[in-house]
């Protein structure tokens, strides 16, 4: 009952790996080649922190 309205992190993390995602589509079609490698590797590390919610 007293986790009814608690947010659940991996959602949040979820979402944000997936704007992540188009914000890196985006420069690479755009040219930017170094910007895409930094928001991809973020992208990659938001990964991480997701597996190891759902593992936990």
């Amino acid at each position: 009952m007293f986790g009814l309205f608690k947010k659940d992190p991996v959602k949040k993390l979820e979402k944000k790996y997936q704007d992540l995602l188009v914000k890196g589509m985006n420069l690479q079609r755009g040219g930017d080649i170094k910007g895409y490698a930094k928001i991809m590797a973020e992208a990659d590390q938001v990964l991480k922190k997701i597996d190891d919610l759902r593992t936990s």
